[in-house]
């Protein structure tokens, strides 16, 4: 994971999964998070609703939604920009996350 620390108003954030792997489900109140496909392929999972995520593609998961990632190929990565807030803290895998 790579995080953008000069910026003092947003955060990017970009990270890589292998195949199966994400940040498993959990919904954030603070911030509206905009995903951007990178490399690979995988979704974005938004209050149920599964959206495709690959290279070039957006996806907005608005502050207050549930929301969940999942990669479909090995080299699957994106970055996530949002408002600055605390730290990030992800864990890979199907449990929840830690932030």
């Amino acid at each position: 994971m790579w995080t953008e620390r000069e910026g003092r108003d947003l955060n990017a954030n970009l990270v890589r999964f292998p195949r199966g792997e994400g940040v498993g489900e959990h919904v954030n109140g603070e911030v509206d998070v905009l995903f951007i496909g990178v490399s690979g392929s995988g979704s974005v999972k938004v209050d149920g609703r599964e959206h495709a995520l690959g290279p070039g593609i957006l996806v907005l998961a608005p502050k207050g939604t549930r929301r969940a990632t999942r990669s479909a190929s090995d080299d699957f990565s994106y970055l996530t920009v949002h408002r600055r807030r605390g730290p990030v803290r992800l864990r890979a895998g199907r449990g929840k996350p830690t932030a």
